[in-house]
């Protein structure tokens, strides 16, 4: 009997409640894919540290595990406060930039000297997670005076969120550009890009990564409404994309926020770009040992929807049963993929010779209940090509030489990256490859492989698709 390879990715975020060896090596049998290092609380000492530690146990698994780097991104936040400002409805608030004073009993600084220039009279603000909304009412004298509309304790470095209002901070700060370093030196797989709202801040990220050599994949979060109008512009230009619901989900009306889940994963499938479905997940689990069923459902429609990737956020940095919310998403994803799909991937966009070819594959494997794909890839695009069409049954075994690849890999549905040297021989890759998967048991005996790989002979380089039995 076969192992059942699950499809879906898991990303889990890495944290005081995930960090030791012990647990690293727990929630990757547990079944994570990729790890998160959240810059917004991370520290360049930690990364160095905590990536090398991944690699190894990792390694000593033998199961390819990625690593993405999210950055801080152009946040606005409230300065510090000595105490809390406990807000009422109607008290008057100022924020204040550019060191200003301010005479009310209620003021606060912000981080951004422009969101003067870039807020006007009637906007309303958003302040930690949108639980406490101001009205702004005027601006003097860089102070902005607001009407508190809800209620709240107001805390020091809350996070601004400002729905419809273009803020004019750069795609990268100089705090991100100091971590994507120190990724690419640590050698991460992918960098996430926080707050990406148009396609020329992906262009800014991928000029610094050139610029350090590294070949790490970019991840578009999408977390405001002009990032939602530009969405495909941004798939276009971006490797993958996340759909980070926390931000999203408070810039955008939250009954909304369903509709463009699902707006972001039909354009990422028919572009063909991985696409990742974050936060809230199994929030409830910080703290209790058993999700809601509302969770299970919000989990069970993400992996419906055929999103490349679900993820962990607070469940598993600070949260008191890490490994466990990996073992339920991996339990909730493995039983809905048995149950079918939504089918959104039927309207993948095919442009190149070798996207048709690997849609061919994808369809001979379709044809046969115990069909494997397996792909010799140096490159990782005709896994890529292969996952983006959404195999019925069959699971892709992507072989590649490159470890890197391999990391990139990590992210994409349906793929289960294995590194393994090539020779000039096909046939010798081929018998590697059939020794490997009845090795592991992946497959058994008599099952059906549909083998994608580029062929050379002499001068001239082809495209193969071959139909074997093991």
């Amino acid at each position: 009997m076969s192992t059942i390879l699950r499809k879906t990715k898991i990303i889990a975020t890495l944290g005081p409640a995930s960090e030791t060896p012990e647990r690293l090596r727990e929630m990757i049998l547990a079944g994570v894919n990729i790890f998160r290092l959240n810059m917004s609380h991370a520290n360049h000492d930690w990364v160095r540290k905590i990536v090398p530690s991944i690699r190894s146990i990792a390694s000593d698994l033998d199961m390819p595990v990625g690593i993405l780097m999210d950055t801080q991104g152009p946040a606005v936040r409230t300065g510090d406060l000595s105490t809390k400002l406990d807000l009422k409805i109607g008290d008057i608030m100022e924020f204040t930039v550019r060191g200003t004073h301010s005479e009310e009993l209620y003021s606060v600084g912000v981080n951004y000297d422009g969101l003067i220039d870039d807020i006007s009279e009637g906007d309303v603000v958003l302040v930690d997670n949108g639980v406490i909304h101001l009205k702004v009412l005027s601006k003097i004298n860089n102070r902005i005076r607001c009407e508190v509309l809800t209620p709240g304790l107001l805390g020091s470095r809350r996070h601004i969120n400002l729905p419809g209002v273009k803020v004019n901070l750069p795609p990268l700060t100089e705090k991100d550009l100091a971590d994507v370093a120190v990724g690419a030196e640590t050698g991460v797989d992918f960098v996430a890009l926080s707050f990406c709202r148009e396609p020329s801040d992906i262009v800014a990220l991928r000029k610094v990564l050139e610029g350090h050599n590294c070949p790490a994949k970019i991840v578009a979060k999408i977390e405001d409404q002009s990032a939602v109008k530009l969405i495909n512009e941004i798939i276009q230009e971006t490797d993958a994309v996340m759909i980070a619901r926390g931000d999203l989900g408070v810039e955008c009306p939250m009954e909304e926020l369903p509709i463009i889940q699902r707006r972001i994963l039909k354009a990422a499938l028919k572009l063909g770009k991985p696409v990742v479905v974050a936060t809230h997940m199994l929030e409830s689990m910080i703290e209790n040992p058993v999700p809601t069923r509302a969770e299970v459902t919000d989990v069970a429609n993400a992996v419906f929807e055929q999103a490349d990737a679900i993820m962990l956020s607070g469940e598993t940095t600070v949260g008191k049963y890490p490994v466990e919310c990996v073992k339920v998403l991996d339990r909730i994803a493995r039983r809905i993929e048995r149950s079918g799909s939504a089918h959104f991937a039927d309207k993948t966009v095919l442009l190149t010779a070798r996207q048709k070819a690997a849609h061919s594959g994808v369809v001979l494997a379709n044809s046969f209940p115990d069909a494997h794909i397996v792909v010799f890839t140096r490159q990782g695009n005709m896994a890529g090509y292969a996952s983006h069409i959404r195999p019925e049954h069959a699971h892709i075994h992507a072989f590649t030489p490159s470890k890197v690849i391999a990391g990139h890999m990590t992210l994409l549905w349906g793929v289960h990256p294995i590194v393994q040297p090539f020779s000039e021989n096909f046939e010798s890759n081929e018998k590697n490859a059939e020794k490997y998967l009845l090795d592991q048991k992946l497959a058994d005996k008599g099952d059906h492989l549909v083998v994608m790989s580029d062929i050379i002979e002499g001068e001239e380089k082809f495209d193969s698709i071959q139909l074997r039995k093991l």
